[in-house]
């Protein structure tokens, strides 16, 4: 079957399409034909070697941790229920950029009828992440709450959870096409971060008493910029760091700003809602209340292609390799 690879650590380059033996279904375990492959920020980090949230994989290795697909082999003590079933399937930190990968059977969550397996993978994934985090946090009619990077496949459903709740959202991104997409999607405005007067925009949207929510997918001086400015009394909830440095911000100086931080470590407390979460996002998909932005698609020996656009900031939405 055809695979991508990871020869060495690396850019984007190191990403080598190559042949591998056809995988077989173990006990408990299933063989999915995968039609989609995601893909996530934190997994560029991994092929770079700098990611300082999971275990660097063995060398060559296949990226790709969670795919969507026809169930199509299923081994000892799984259901044969699966066979042929439309499904996303957790492969593990690997094996998802492939013509097949094996996942647990505990790994697979049924596509429901008339959801396109692209629109299902990226509700799955950054959706419950979104739906996660807008419940960690809390919004409430009326307040103000700025989402980082808000062009992006987290960022842009929490633009469109956060007007659902009855917010008034400002939208942060980087360039033109991105805030129009921002606009778009129904944020009450739209501020571009590479500005050097960013957060004046920011702090003139609200009137001066900043948002009550932010959303900080970004980090690094960005992020600081926007803890800075985060209304007495509001949250800053902390979920990324495309930016390659996670804010970290001093107890004591959030105390000082009344403001209450939900570091990075509440990603590691979301596993046992996934299912529950992608439920709602699908649900709430289904009804138009939401929509997944697929920003741009790319064949699978075109792997190295979609790593570099998540890198370079010029992917909007979510990125997928169609297989």
């Amino acid at each position: 079957m055809r695979v991508v690879q990871a020869l060495r650590f690396g850019g984007p380059e190191v990403l080598v399409p190559g042949e591998a033996p056809d995988p077989a279904a173990g006990a408990g375990k299933v063989v999915v034909d995968v039609a989609v492959a995601g893909m996530t920020f934190v997994e560029t980090q991994i092929r770079r070697g700098v990611d300082k949230w999971h275990a660097r994989p063995s060398l060559p290795y296949v990226p790709g941790g969670l795919v969507a697909g026809h169930v199509s082999s299923v081994g000892a003590r799984v259901d044969p229920a699966w066979l042929g079933r439309r499904v996303i399937a957790g492969t593990g930190e690997t094996g998802g950029f492939a013509e097949r990968a094996v996942a647990e059977v505990e790994e697979l969550f049924p596509v429901p009828d008339g959801l396109g397996l692209p629109e299902a993978i990226a509700l799955h994934s950054d959706g419950s992440t979104a739906q996660g985090l807008t419940e960690t946090a809390g919004i409430g009619p009326g307040e103000w709450v700025l989402v980082e990077a808000a062009a992006g496949g987290v960022g842009s459903l929490l633009v469109q959870l956060a007007r659902a709740a009855g917010a008034r959202v400002l939208g942060a991104a980087r360039g033109a096409h991105k805030l129009d997409l921002i606009r778009e999607l129904g944020a009450d405005a739209a501020v571009d971060y590479s500005e050097p007067a960013w957060t004046k925009r920011v702090l003139e949207a609200t009137d001066g008493a900043g948002p009550d929510v932010v959303f900080d997918g970004v980090g690094g001086r960005i992020g600081r910029a926007a803890f800075e400015v985060t209304a007495r009394g509001g949250r800053f909830s902390v979920h990324g760091a495309s930016s390659g440095e996670v804010t970290l911000i001093d107890s004591a100086d959030a105390r000082s700003r009344g403001v209450d931080v939900i570091g990075i470590e509440q990603l590691f407390d979301f596993r046992p809602n996934v299912v529950r979460w992608a439920e709602q996002m699908m649900s709430q998909a289904a009804t138009g209340l939401v929509r997944p932005i697929i920003g741009q698609t790319f064949p699978l020996e075109r792997a190295a292609d979609a790593h570099a656009a998540i890198e370079d900031r010029t992917a909007v939405g979510k990125t997928l390799l169609l297989i």
